[in-house]
């Protein structure tokens, strides 16, 4: 069985600041809040056994926090996590990696790919209806065999402030 966690990046430079928008960095209030759900995320003993992250530096940054607090051994980079990201093509990765009893990834990325990809997982299309708040938190339970697409659960919606 895999546990999926979808975490958005944290609090990030305000848009048009930056002549790429690739480039914008968590600020000190989002490396600090960052930090903070890490701490939360650590005393409720929770642990990845990869996360992997969109390229985009916010995401890298909240990605590297993360892995800085012990949630991780190892962090990816994925394409497939940058803005709009292909939750299929991404499926096509998972199914490739070696089958393991359980296993739990976190995804870093942003919205409103993570919250469409988890209402495709959960609901088999997507409304634009989840919204996964910065350095929010979405769990999910991908059935161990076929088809995930409408077929997994989710179990965990967490905005930041529930974690703080």
């Amino acid at each position: 069985m895999t546990t999926l966690y979808l975490i958005r990046h944290g609090i990030a430079a305000e848009r048009g600041t930056y002549a790429d928008d690739d480039d914008r960095p968590l600020t000190q209030k989002g490396i600090q809040k960052t930090e903070q759900i890490a701490q939360r995320l650590v005393e409720l003993e929770l642990k990845f056994d990869l996360i992997q992250t969109s390229p985009l530096v916010r995401a890298r940054q909240t990605a590297t926090i993360l892995h800085d607090y012990k949630l991780a051994s190892v962090i990816e980079t994925s394409d497939l996590l940058a803005p709009a990201g292909n939750l299929q093509a991404w499926l096509n990765w998972l199914k490739l990696q070696p089958e393991e009893a359980d296993r739990t990834l976190a995804l870093v990325g942003h919205q409103p790919d993570l919250g469409n990809w988890a209402e495709s997982l959960v609901w088999g299309s997507s409304k634009e209806r989840l919204v996964v708040k910065k350095a929010g938190i979405i769990g999910l339970t991908l059935p161990p065999r076929g088809s995930v697409i409408g077929r997994s659960e989710m179990f965990w919606l967490t905005p930041p402030r529930f974690l703080l």
